[in-house]
């Protein structure tokens, strides 16, 4: 049940292309740091040498996250004492979300998991903590299709290309739609070069 509906939406979108990070005010960004390396897989990267206030720079998974040390203890969230999946987070596709629930356990770590449901379509998921107390979401949300309210509007959808018009009726599933906006991304990059 969602509360949105079909909504007229002008193509007057800014020219974004990617999520390129998140930035969390931390405690302590050395505990951060290592959280993100040991539990989720994240390196640490260089940051330019003109920030000049502690923090980390951390990449993987095509996404960054920039750890910003903060100026008082008042300014990070207390740990929250439940966890909320209806809480903000940021959330990561996963190919065995048994194993993350092995991993997590191993690492004595506390979370919470939901089933989604959609039209015999299940999506796992799964809610923990990072040190700071930010949520994070670990899913298995390429299970089920994207399909937007109004095809005329989503710019994917709406490019005048052959792939794009032999499916448009089908519902679409993470990694088609991942791929269809790489395609159409390297199709405009190439208009533009010439």
């Amino acid at each position: 049940m969602g509360v949105l509906q079909k909504q007229n939406v002008s193509n007057s979108a800014l020219p974004l292309l990617s999520l390129n990070h998140v930035s969390y005010l931390c405690k302590s960004v050395t505990e951060s740091a290592k959280f993100y390396q040991e539990v989720l897989g994240f390196v640490l990267i260089k940051r330019p040498s003109s920030l000049k206030f502690e923090g980390a720079w951390l990449f993987n998974y095509g996404i960054g996250i920039h750890l910003l040390h903060c100026n008082s203890i008042n300014d990070v969230q207390q740990m929250p004492v439940k966890i909320n999946p209806k809480d903000n987070h940021i959330s990561f596709q996963c190919t065995d979300i048994e194993l993350v629930k092995k991993r997590l356990r191993e690492m004595g770590m506390k979370y919470e998991t939901a089933l989604v449901e959609e039209g015999g379509v299940f999506v796992d998921q799964l809610f923990f903590h990072d040190p700071d107390g930010y949520m994070i979401e670990i899913c298995n949300c390429d299970n089920i299709p994207i399909v937007p309210l109004s095809a005329s509007a989503c710019p994917i959808l709406n490019k005048p290309r052959s792939y794009v018009a032999a499916k448009k009726s089908k519902a679409l599933n993470a990694v088609e739609m991942e791929t269809r906006m790489m395609e159409s991304l390297f199709a405009n990059m190439i208009d533009i070069a010439m």
